[in-house]
């Protein structure tokens, strides 16, 4: 009798590592997407602090180069993967998903996050 695998079961092994390989790459990249969107609540609660922070001592909601919370308004040069926006009338704050310069998120499809001074999330479709 001889000992070792037949080239069958090798491919069988080998088929097998595969499929679970790729199934871990594509959850890989959404739990990435994922924590990015993450970062991007987190900017966007900081950016509505600021802005109550603002109305209560000037009266008045600014953009976000008016307020201190160093969040990028675009897309360029930038290590976040989100840009950032505020409605002046409103302190209404939005980022949006940078798809330029190998940003492309998972869906390949730009989605937006908001937040408004009332605490009410908002945007399209993503994470």
């Amino acid at each position: 009798m001889r000992k070792g695998f037949t080239l069958v079961e090798l491919l069988i092994v080998i088929v097998i590592i595969g499929i679970m390989a790729a199934v871990g790459v594509s959850q890989y990249t959404k739990a990435i997407e994922k924590g990015r969107a993450f970062e991007a609540r987190t900017i966007l609660g900081n950016l509505r602090g600021a802005e109550i922070a603002e109305m209560n001592e000037r009266g008045v909601y600014v953009a976000v180069a008016g307020l201190s919370v160093g969040a990028p308004v675009d897309c360029a040069g930038t290590q976040h993967y989100f840009s950032y926006a505020c409605v002046v009338g409103t302190g209404t704050c939005t980022a949006t998903r940078c798809t330029a310069g190998g940003k492309l998120p998972v869906s390949a499809v730009a989605y937006t996050k908001s937040l408004d001074i009332a605490g009410t999330w908002g945007g399209t479709a993503g994470y």
